[in-house]
């Protein structure tokens, strides 16, 4: 059991690093992305970095409890696509969507809700 939860765990941490530096290039040609970077490291600091997986759809952040890259249609995941000044966010999965925002701040109430949410479904 300690093995597959390190392996889960190398796994979540590898993806962070991968959109890291995803967003990372992104930013030179587009700036928008600078509020998803920091956004990003600060939930690392946190540590969340432990209990999700990051990814991309285009340039979307997506984050989700899922163990392997890509999504199935039955797992959660949150959206994050950025837009000048504001984010649009959404909980949902391949095919209903539970909750939707348009936040001007990643650190807004509701995202960290959304957050606490996909944290308590099973990594699958």
């Amino acid at each position: 059991m300690q093995n597959r939860t390190e392996a889960i765990l190398s796994q979540f941490h590898n993806s962070w690093i991968e959109t890291e530096l995803f967003y990372d290039k992104l930013i030179n040609y587009n700036k928008r992305y600078i509020k998803i970077r920091e956004f990003i490291t600060e939930l690392k600091l946190k540590g969340e970095h432990n209990f999700f997986r990051l990814g991309l759809s285009m340039d979307r952040l997506l984050i989700s409890r899922s163990v392997n890259n890509g999504l199935r249609m039955d797992q959660k995941f949150i959206r994050i696509e950025a837009y000048d000044n504001k984010f649009d966010v959404v909980l949902r999965d391949g095919q209903k969507t539970y909750r939707s925002y348009i936040l001007d701040d990643l650190n807004d109430q509701r995202m960290i809700n959304l957050l606490a949410t996909l944290r308590d479904t099973l990594v699958d």
